[in-house]
């Protein structure tokens, strides 16, 4: 096999790899500042319905970066794919990523098709 595509398919998988741990620190960081909203909010000298809205916009960012992480999960199949062609499989073990991880929806969307099955 060419040693270009060896370089390009490692530098690839760092790549992918490095993307997939990004969005999943963005999504540990809207976990963890949720948390703090939601604990500030139980202080007594604050009204219940302090940072709602705030609360509201940042669930919809955590659907948004899990929406993010299911396609880079998608980019990574596809990429795995394109490896298992053009590196004839000399690339190690090949990435499994099962079929219903890549069809994964956001909450809002499955919602949404529940309403309309129902």
């Amino acid at each position: 096999m060419d040693n270009r595509i060896v370089a390009d398919a490692r530098n690839l998988k760092k790549l992918i790899r490095e993307a997939e741990a990004l969005s999943d620190e963005a999504i540990i960081a809207m976990a963890r500042l949720k948390q703090a909203m939601l604990a500030a909010r139980q202080n007594p000298m604050v009204e219940v319905n302090t940072g709602q809205r705030a609360l509201l916009r940042l669930t919809e960012a955590e659907g948004h970066a899990l929406s993010m992480s299911t396609n880079l999960l998608r980019v990574h199949d596809e990429l795995s794919k394109v490896a298992q062609v053009q590196a004839g499989g000399d690339m190690g073990d090949p990435t499994k990523i099962p079929p219903s991880d890549l069809d994964a929806l956001p909450v809002r969307q499955l919602r949404e098709q529940e309403r309309l099955q129902a």
